[in-house]
């Protein structure tokens, strides 16, 4: 569950930072949408998606480590 609840906590950090005005990359999100900087938004959602695949990747190699009964062979 960790790892599913990383992207929502990646979507609540842009919701918390655009309402409140904190300096991030979700208020460097909401900007660049609006100032239609394309290249900006790109990179954003591309580091944001490989923050997501990089977490769920670790949560799915620790269930060995978790749980002993599964085995990747």
């Amino acid at each position: 569950m960790v790892g599913l609840q990383f992207g929502a906590l990646l979507g609540g950090a842009v919701l918390t930072e655009s309402v409140f005005g904190w300096p991030g990359m979700g208020l460097l999100l909401i900007d660049s949408i609006f100032s239609r900087d394309y290249a900006m938004v790109q990179g954003i959602v591309l580091v944001f998606s490989a923050l997501f695949i990089l977490t769920n990747l670790i949560v799915d190699l620790l269930y060995v480590v978790i749980d002993p009964r599964i085995r990747y062979s």
